[in-house]
């Protein structure tokens, strides 16, 4: 067993590179829709994935925003845009390995079916039940509401990549009631069905060893990381040694 300290953005490319290797992500790319929604952690997975078919030449991670939550001062934005910032140039669609630049999910939603895959991330992370939640800030449902009409009507595969600093110490049932409640104020929380993939998938995907968080938290550019105890073979903890040092420095999600 070897422990490993995982920084939040390292832990996004990791769960990124990882998807490039998840057997339905593959088998998607060659014949369905692939659906990646815009945001912070699936920006890395649309770099890593348009990377793995060649078509990323284009693509800014830095735009490819929705929603996103600023330290206290700045508040959680509507579109995920801030001022002064070019528009939002879509999410990515990937058609049969072909990417169709400036689409949304909205435009394509009615076209979904089985065996087309959507990639949301997720605000609230419950590990003991495998549950990802939503935080929503639009009063038409946003995104994910928008998507849950595929997936709940037509079997569309729903997954959330999602770090396991996001995780939370109560069901996400309960915590959707306070936050829907009539009289609160803030974002919504939609708890989903949808498959969870955090950084302990990621692993057992890249390197078949097997690992179980720890301890978490930090300061000078560690908060909010998180430690991981790796066990396998013994080839299986050097795969993942040499894997996470590759990625332990990725700078810093800045987009001011």
């Amino acid at each position: 067993m070897k422990q490993f300290l995982i920084t939040p953005a390292s832990g996004k490319r990791l769960i990124a590179r990882a998807l490039t290797s998840h057997e339905v992500i593959k088998k998607t790319l060659k014949s369905n829709t692939l659906i990646i929604i815009a945001g912070t952690t699936n920006g890395y997975v649309a770099e890593e994935i348009l990377s793995k078919i060649n078509q990323l030449d284009v693509f800014s991670r830095e735009k490819f925003i929705r929603g996103v939550v600023l330290p206290p001062g700045q508040p959680i934005t509507e579109t995920g845009r801030l001022p002064g910032e070019d528009e939002f140039p879509g999410d990515v669609v990937i058609d049969r390995g072909k990417w169709k630049k400036g689409l949304t999910i909205f435009d394509v939603v009615d076209d979904l079916k089985e065996g087309d895959v959507v990639l949301k991330g997720a605000n609230a992370l419950d590990m003991s039940r495998g549950q990802a939640g939503v935080l929503i800030g639009d009063p038409h449902g946003g995104t994910i509401g928008t998507v849950m009409n595929a997936v709940v009507g037509r079997r569309v595969r729903l997954i959330h990549p999602v770090g396991l600093e996001k995780r939370v110490d109560q069901g996400l049932n309960k915590i959707a009631r306070v936050l829907n409640a009539p009289g609160a104020r803030g974002p919504r929380l939609l708890p989903t069905p949808g498959e969870v993939f955090t950084e302990i998938e990621a692993i057992s995907i890249l390197s078949g060893a097997e690992a179980q968080l720890i301890a978490s938290g930090g300061v000078n550019g560690a908060e909010g990381s998180i430690w991981l105890a790796v066990s396998g073979a013994d080839n299986q903890v050097k795969e993942t040694d040499y894997l996470l040092n590759s990625i332990s420095e990725e700078p810093p999600f800045n987009i001011i």
